[in-house]
C-alpha cells in the first residue's frame, strides 16, 4: 500500500492541467437554444396529436384502458385532494374578504364584501387555485408515475402486448381530471365563500343571512359556468403537462416508439 501511495504522489500535478471550461460563444448559445426549442415544440405537437387521437378512439369505443384504473385515478384526483383544496380555498376567501373590507369600510359599504368574494371565487379564483393545487399535487404525481414506468421499461412492455401507452396511461388521467376538476372547483368556491363569510361576520358584523342573500343575488348561472369551463380546461392542461414532462425521463415516450404505435 505504501509503495502504491509513493507511486501516486511521485509525479506532482502539472500547473494548468485542469483547463477551465471554455465559454460558449453567444451565437452558438442562441443557436442551441433555438434548436432545443424547435425540438421541444415538435414533441409537444406530437404528444397533443397522440392525445387527440386517443380521445377519438375513446369516442369510437376502441380505447384500451382499465376501468379500475380510472376509478382509482378519480379517487386520487378527487377525494384525496379535498384537504389541501379546502385549506387553500378557505384562505383565499379570507384574503379576498379582508382586502375588500379595508377599501369598502371607507364608504360604509361593508356588505358588498359578499359580492367581491362570490364573484372573485366563482368566476376566477376558485378555478385558478384548484388548477395550481392540482398541477403541483396531481400533475407532478402523473409525471413521476409514468416516468418511473418509462425507466423500468414498462412502456416497452405495453407496446409489446399491443397496447397503446397513450390510451392506457394518458387517457384515463385526462378523463379523471376533466371529471373531477369542475367538482373540485365547485367545492373550492363554497370554501372560499365560507372564508369570506368568516371575515364578514366576524370582523364586519354582517348578519350571516344577509351575507348569504347578497351572495345569492350576486351570482348568476353565467358566472358559475365560466368558472366550471375554466376548471375543465385547467384539468386538461394539468394532465397533458404532467404526462408530457414524464417524456423527458430516460428519453421521451416518443423515443421509445410511442409515436409510431398505431394499434388501430
Amino acid at each position: 500500500m505504501r509503495r502504491l501511495i509513493d507511486l501516486a504522489t511521485a509525479v506532482p500535478e502539472r500547473k494548468g492541467a485542469r483547463k477551465e471550461a471554455k465559454k460558449e460563444a453567444f451565437l452558438s448559445m442562441v443557436g442551441g437554444e433555438a434548436v432545443a426549442f424547435y425540438r421541444s415544440l415538435l414533441e409537444i405537437l406530437d404528444f397533443l396529436g397522440e392525445s387527440t387521437l386517443a380521445f377519438a378512439r375513446l369516442f369510437r369505443g376502441k380505447s384500451s384502458f382499465r376501468r379500475s384504473d380510472l376509478t382509482l385515478l378519480l379517487q386520487e384526483c378527487g377525494a384525496q385532494a379535498l384537504p389541501i383544496v379546502s385549506l387553500i380555498s378557505l384562505l383565499v376567501g379570507l384574503i379576498l374578504a379582508f382586502v375588500g373590507a379595508i377599501q369598502l369600510k371607507l364608504f360604509g359599504a361593508q356588505v358588498y364584501v359578499a359580492d367581491i368574494v362570490a364573484i372573485g371565487m366563482v368566476r376566477v379564483m376558485g378555478a385558478i387555485m384548484t388548477g395550481i393545487i392540482m398541477a403541483g399535487r396531481t400533475g407532478a404525481a402523473f409525471a413521476a408515475q409514468i416516468g418511473t414506468m418509462q425507466v423500468n421499461e414498462e412502456i416497452d412492455a405495453l407496446k409489446t402486448m399491443g397496447i397503446a401507452p397513450v390510451d392506457f396511461l394518458v387517457l384515463p388521467r385526462m378523463i379523471a381530471l376533466i371529471i373531477m376538476m369542475p367538482l373540485l372547483c365547485i367545492y373550492a368556491d363554497l370554501m372560499g365563500i365560507l372564508g369570506g363569510m368568516v371575515v364578514g361576520v366576524g370582523l364586519l358584523d354582517i348578519n350571516p343571512i344577509e351575507y348569504l342573500n347578497r351572495t345569492q343575488e350576486t351570482l348568476t348561472l353565467t358566472t358559475v359556468w365560466i368558472g366550471l369551463f375554466h376548471s375543465a380546461v385547467f384539468g386538461v392542461l394539468v394532465a397533458l403537462s404532467g404526462c408530457l414532462r414524464a417524456c423527458s425521463v430516460a428519453g421521451a415516450l416518443r423515443t421509445s416508439g410511442m409515436r409510431r404505435h398505431r394499434p388501430w
